[in-house]
Formats: structure tokens, sequence, C-alpha cells
């Protein structure tokens, strides 16, 4: 599992947490909220990884917006805190759990497809 790394108002939140456990480019982007710049940014994908092509969003627990560009397919992303008002965003079907490691209760979410309201989340899968 790919732990993902939360950096408050830095502008580069989980990116660059999976740029550094995944050798991938941490270029961060502006997250289009009014309340908050938090940012992610997954573009780029280690060589003969396949990506999800789009954005997926969400709120963190303390209320910032987040996403994450172009995420990797068919790997577990660990939250570095707790998320809500999943969005799928992305061209794949995503599938957000409530526990950790992938496990616990699940939703899956079709591309254009928000999560239930209330649903919780601590890990994200995506493509499968």
């Amino acid at each position: 599992m790919r732990s993902l790394t939360h950096l408050r108002r830095s502008a580069v939140a989980l990116a660059c947490g999976l740029a550094l456990t995944a050798g991938l480019s941490s270029t961060a982007s502006a997250a289009s909220a009014a309340s908050a710049t938090s940012a992610t940014d997954g573009s780029a994908a280690a060589p003969g990884a396949a990506a999800a092509r789009g954005q997926f969003h969400w709120i963190g627990a303390k209320g910032l917006p987040y996403y994450v560009e172009n995420p990797p397919t068919g790997e577990c992303l660990g939250m570095a805190e707790r998320g809500r008002a999943a969005h799928n965003r992305t061209n794949v079907r995503a599938t957000v759990y409530a526990g950790k490691k992938c496990g616990g209760a699940s939703q899956r979410m079709t591309p254009g497809q928000k999560a239930p309201k209330g649903f919780v989340f601590n890990s994200v899968r995506f493509g499968r």
C-alpha cells in the first residue's frame, strides 16, 4: 500500500507523498475550491504503470479540499487523514474503503459519480 502524505496549506499535499514513495513527478496544482489552497497531482505514472485519466476529489478531515490527478490503477492508496465527499472525475471506477489498506466497508464509484453523503474513507483503489 502506498501511503500519501498530508502537508497542510502547502500546495503540495498528497502528490508529494505519492511522488516520494513511488518516484513520481511531484508538480503541484491548486485545488479549485474557495476555502483552501491544498493541492495534489499524481500526474506522472512510473514507467510501465497504468494510470487513470482525470481527477479524484475529496474533503479532508480538517475540511480542506484535495484532489489527485491521473492516479495509478490497481494499487491501494492510503489517506493521511480520513476523507469524505469523494467525487470520481477519472475515466475508471474508484472504490473508496472505510478502513486502511483497502479494507472494511467500501463504496464503488463509476466515473463521474459521488460517494454517498456521510461515507468516510481511509483508502482508495482505482480501476477494479
